[in-house]
């Protein structure tokens, strides 16, 4: 199928879909999330869900029918997964104590999503999200969330209690350690691996047998802060993307369209397969969008298709794209955030919600193909300039400078 049949055909596929789903379809996407939980050699389609009502604030005023209908408009699009933030201060408001309230909504929304054949990513140490700052009461200076510790023995009980609520859940793929810790907390690459390897041992005891991961930003893979690329590499079974052209620096390069932007997936699992000297690691794009506020939705979504046709042929296994739902503007945030899910506030499917599904349907379930081709060696110097220069090696891209 040529592209622009592709997107042409995504349209009634979604409206079909949306109209009677039917028993079989809910049928066959249950046996496919069911098959393809824990399988990184198979292609996934999920969400960064945002809750159309009152944002994650609604861990604070929890209200599950809104939710219901964010969840059963999140199926209708295809996902099979989602990730979800944990706002850290409001359930660990004190160091010794984990706010049983909140737990008991987490163990809802897990539930919700569970009948809905939705899986689950946890993002525990959310600090920092879209902009805002949520540090807990007791948190101590930034380079100390590694090593204090009260801050550490209150990570521990966290963790503990999360493992202990979410156990039971089969549709759990496991905790996301934090939402890009390094936008929060930031420390030497050897204070942080040893804090990442120790947390993987304690989220791996709290919860065994689940996929465990560590959601830096671009930042770690691009220069030298807080999480070195060879461990976040080596204690991954899938190590985790976040990619946007406008944040990565992309936008500098060349337009929307352009290799840079469009194959920018594609080129950061190559940086990071680098790392590990193998084209055969696993590896998932847990965050992506362009965040480049002058293009209408049609243009997203046209940005949506080649950026991931693009990572498909690059054999990135598993997509978790941001968002699910754009902000309500009751509610200050950076312009950006208004617009970038995949349905509007209330609930309409945006053209990117409909590539979205077609992709979805498209691709879920297939095989990972991995390149064939030679790997290059890592970056010589471990900078954004350096890290971009690679980037466009890889790419063979000579356009703007």
């Amino acid at each position: 199928m040529d592209r622009r049949s592709f997107i042409s055909a995504s349209a009634a596929a979604t409206a079909a879909l949306v109209a009677n789903p039917g028993a079989a379809a809910r049928t066959i996407a249950a046996e496919a999330a069911h098959s393809t939980r824990f399988d990184v050699l198979r292609h996934r389609f999920g969400l960064n869900y945002t809750p159309s009502h009152n944002w994650w604030f609604c861990w604070n005023d929890w209200n599950p029918d809104p939710i219901k209908r964010d969840l059963d408009a999140i199926e209708a699009l295809g996902a099979d997964h989602l990730r979800i933030l944990l706002i850290w201060p409001f359930f660990q408001p004190n160091p010794k104590w984990v706010s049983p309230a909140h737990l008991d909504r987490l163990d809802q929304l897990v539930t919700l999503m569970g009948e809905r054949h939705l899986d689950a990513l946890v993002t525990v140490f959310t600090g920092q999200l879209s902009g805002w700052y949520f540090l807990p009461p007791f948190h101590r200076h930034s380079d100390l969330f590694f090593t204090d510790p009260v801050t550490v023995s209150a990570e521990d009980l966290f963790v503990g209690e999360l493992g202990r609520v979410l156990a039971r859940h089969d549709n759990l793929i496991g905790f996301d350690m934090g939402n890009e810790i390094n936008t929060c907390w930031t420390a030497k690459t050897a204070v942080g691996d040893a804090w990442m390897y120790r947390m993987f041992a304690l989220m791996n005891a709290a919860l065994p047998g689940r996929l465990h991961v560590n959601g830096v930003d671009h930042e770690p893979w691009f220069e030298d802060t807080t999480f070195s690329p060879t461990a976040l590499v080596a204690d991954q079974r899938m190590p985790v993307m976040h990619c946007y052209p406008y944040w990565t620096g992309a936008v500098k390069y060349g337009g929307a369209m352009d290799p840079p932007s469009v194959k920018l997936l594609a080129a950061m699992a190559a940086l990071i397969r680098s790392y590990g000297g193998t084209q055969q690691k696993p590896v998932w794009a847990g965050e992506f969008n362009t965040c480049i506020k002058e293009l209408t939705d049609e243009q997203q979504a046209e940005w949506l298709d080649k950026a991931v046709h693009a990572a498909i042929a690059e054999g990135v296994s598993w997509f978790s794209y941001w968002d699910s739902h754009d902000v309500d503007r009751k509610f200050d945030f950076n312009p950006l955030e208004y617009k970038l899910g995949l349905l509007t506030n209330d609930g309409h499917v945006k053209p990117a919600g409909r590539v979205f599904k077609q992709l979805a349907d498209s691709y879920r379930g297939k095989p990972v193909v991995f390149p064939t081709t030679a790997l290059p060696p890592p970056p010589s110097q471990k900078t954004a300039d350096a890290t971009w220069r690679w980037i466009l090696d890889w790419l063979g891209w000579k356009g703007k400078a």
